[in-house]
């Protein structure tokens, strides 16, 4: 996102400095950041940037729909860009967070659960990244 001035106020967010350094950070990166995670990366060019600062506006992005706040990793909420329908997996040795194309899973009969309405379900997949073998 280039103009980032111009995605805000194109979602109603008045575009201050300090939200433009969240927003450009957040919405450019292809990670799962948390809240602090947003906070210590911002302060690197905006130091005077508040933690108040940082969750009113990751809150904002989520409102208006530039972002989703996901619990992927236990009693932790983390901020996903990618707004498109997709699942995860997170790599139990790194903590890293991937996405994974709707496409790739099939889940079969959410419609067939008795007594629920479904609005929504993505899956989450936890365990290791292989390791590509190596030939001699």
């Amino acid at each position: 996102m280039d103009d980032m001035e111009g995605t805000l106020r194109g979602h109603g967010i008045q575009p201050t400095p300090q939200r433009q350094a969240v927003a450009a950070f957040v919405l450019n990166t292809e990670t799962h950041p948390s809240a602090d995670e947003v906070l210590s990366r911002v302060r690197r060019t905006h130091p005077a940037v508040s933690r108040a600062t940082v969750y009113n506006t990751l809150n904002l992005l989520v409102d208006r729909g530039l972002l989703r706040a996901r619990i992927l990793k236990e009693g932790t909420v983390v901020f996903d860009p990618n707004v498109s329908r997709h699942h995860h997996f997170i790599d139990e040795e790194t903590g890293r967070i991937h996405d994974v194309p709707w496409e790739a899973l099939e889940v079969r009969g959410p419609d067939s659960l008795e007594g629920l309405e479904v609005r929504e379900y993505y899956v989450v997949m936890r365990g290791r990244t292989r390791q590509a073998k190596v030939e001699d």
